[in-house]
């Protein structure tokens, strides 16, 4: 590598003047031929310190006798020659830089244990998901059984509510069809009125307070029993019972209209109040029967 020391340079010697004339020619010749001091080159250690600074070296340069244009000379000089070594440095291992890739050995094992690592580390995240996807699964079967339980135990107090209103409706039928006044008590005043109208007017009929309820019971246990299984064994019963009821509950309903018809002007007012519970069982047809066989 070339040195970085950079040779002085050869400057003319300068002639030194005076303001008052000479008084002896020999000493003009003798100053004349006097060469001034030339700062030798920088010295390129200088520059290798690890905590350089540019303005304290500068600053510590007060003993060179040399102008600041040529200290920029020589800073440049040496910043040519140092560019020159550089390059020089890069062409010639520019091949080995090249074939560094291809030079490297003994990183493959380094390189296996990283693969086997790796497979080993695939393979229990493809065991963690099918864990995962089974347990998603169990999950999913145990939340559509517990649907399902949900599901049978709303069904079985809907099934309780409709039997309790059954066995209410079946024993107030049957209370209704015994004759007027040998019934049990606890009917509401309005009941008590129409049953002192019906025994006024000589008839022995339930009546159309104690029908009209019965026929509404019966319609909402129809409405209930509509969203369960109808296929259930107890729904299957339970709709043997409720057709006993409805036809009791005509049954009733037509000897109280014969009767109120029967009565002339005076049960007039029954005939419309029984023909309206047929509508609500939706009994049309038998009311026409009733009133033609009347």
């Amino acid at each position: 590598m070339a040195s970085l020391a950079v040779p002085p340079t050869q400057r003319p010697a300068s002639t030194s003047t005076s303001h008052n004339p000479p008084s002896d020619v020999s000493d003009i010749d003798t100053d004349d031929d006097t060469p001034l001091p030339f700062p030798a080159a920088l010295s390129r250690s200088d520059f290798l310190v690890p905590d350089f600074d540019p303005a304290a070296y500068l600053s510590a340069l007060p003993h060179r006798h040399q102008t600041l244009e040529d200290l920029r000379s020589d800073l440049r000089d040496r910043s040519s020659v140092i560019s020159s070594e550089l390059l020089e440095l890069v062409n010639s291992n520019y091949t080995a830089f090249l074939s560094l890739g291809s030079e490297l050995k003994g990183g493959n094992e380094k390189v296996e244990d990283v693969k086997v690592a790796l497979l080993g580390f695939r393979r229990a995240v493809e065991e963690i998901k099918v864990k995962v996807a089974r347990r998603k699964d169990e999950t999913g079967s145990l939340n559509n059984e517990l649907r399902d339980v949900r599901l049978n135990i709303e069904q079985g107090r809907k099934m309780l509510d409709i039997d309790d209103r059954l066995s209410a409706l079946e024993e107030r039928l049957s209370v209704d069809s015994l004759p007027a006044g040998t019934g049990q008590n606890g009917w509401d005043s309005d009941s008590n009125g129409e049953e002192e109208d019906n025994a006024a007017a000589g008839l022995l009929g339930s009546s159309p307070a104690r029908l009209l309820q019965s026929a509404k019971d019966c319609g909402e246990i129809i409405l209930l029993k509509e969203c369960l299984d109808q296929q259930h064994p107890l729904i299957v019963k339970m709709d043997e019972r409720l057709a006993r009821c409805r036809n009791t509950l005509l049954l009733d309903l037509g000897n109280a209209l014969k009767e109120a018809k029967g009565a002339g002007s005076q049960g007039h007012d029954l005939v419309l109040k029984y023909l309206a519970i047929y509508r609500i069982l939706d009994a049309q047809a038998e009311a026409v029967k009733a009133l033609r066989s009347g």
